[in-house]
């Protein structure tokens, strides 16, 4: 297998690494055939790359064998925030050449610096990646990945933007929506969710990102979350940087 190195691995703040503790122990109990878990926002830049990834990372953290695959082909942020580095003269294929046919899929899967974690980059973007995201192919790609391993992460592009999640949801077990506390309109979670309930696939929850944890409230709330991840994360523009640390004061 090829082997790749993320870099630039956020450093999860302690609300942070408790939340995602708290989010991997609940996934752990939704029975062995719920493998397939994708994430996605209704917005761009709501953290969903950086929950993907911290995700996938807490559940290798538990002994599981995880997969993380990147299937944002249009505008994919995973490689560039968290310094992806290619072993020397690779060719740096990814899920766009698996899927158009290019390569095949012990070329895409790449082993990581982080123990128990695999990942599938995107490879290059396209302009509409949809009639090789709605193919036989990569359906045919995650149902052997999730015989591989216990659990496949599928970060997906912002439902609310483009209908790439819808499609990709129908050959996932579950889904995760990433949602910017107080930022988001109402409207637009109630359009996301429409689309992705159209999908056929259950969604599970909802990871708030952006909360204050100085408040006595969203404290409470933390600790009482069932299927929720309540976390403050610091973005930077388009780019998912990963989790700030705790405000003072």
């Amino acid at each position: 297998m090829n082997t790749l190195e993320f870099r630039k691995l956020p450093q999860l703040s302690y609300p942070v690494n408790e939340a995602f503790n708290t989010l991997s122990t609940n996934i752990s109990f939704l029975g062995r055939d719920t493998k397939k878990l994708m994430l996605t926002s209704s917005r761009a830049s709501e953290g969903k790359s950086f929950s993907s990834l911290s995700l996938a990372r807490k559940l290798a953290e538990r002994g599981k064998r995880v997969v993380l695959v990147d299937t944002d082909l249009r505008r994919s942020r995973m490689v560039s925030t968290y310094g992806v580095k290619f072993p020397q003269d690779s060719k740096k294929y990814g899920l766009s050449h698996y899927l158009a046919g290019i390569a095949e899929q012990d070329e895409v899967l790449y082993k990581t610096n982080v123990a128990g974690m695999d990942f599938v980059p995107v490879g290059r973007e396209l302009l509409n990646p949809l009639p090789l995201l709605s193919s036989n192919r990569f359906q045919a790609l995650l149902d052997r990945l999730a015989e591989a391993y216990d659990y496949v992460i599928v970060d997906a592009a912002p439902v609310g933007v483009v209908i790439d999640a819808a499609e990709i949801a129908k050959y996932c077990d579950g889904i995760l929506l990433v949602v910017n506390y107080n930022q988001v309109h109402r409207q637009e979670l109630i359009d996301a969710k429409a689309q992705l309930e159209n999908s056929g696939c259950p969604i599970l929850g909802t990871i708030l990102n952006q909360v204050d944890y100085d408040g006595f409230t969203n404290k409470k709330y933390y600790y009482k979350s069932h299927y929720y991840s309540y976390y403050k994360a610091y973005e930077k523009g388009a780019d998912e940087k990963g989790a700030d640390e705790k405000k003072k004061g």
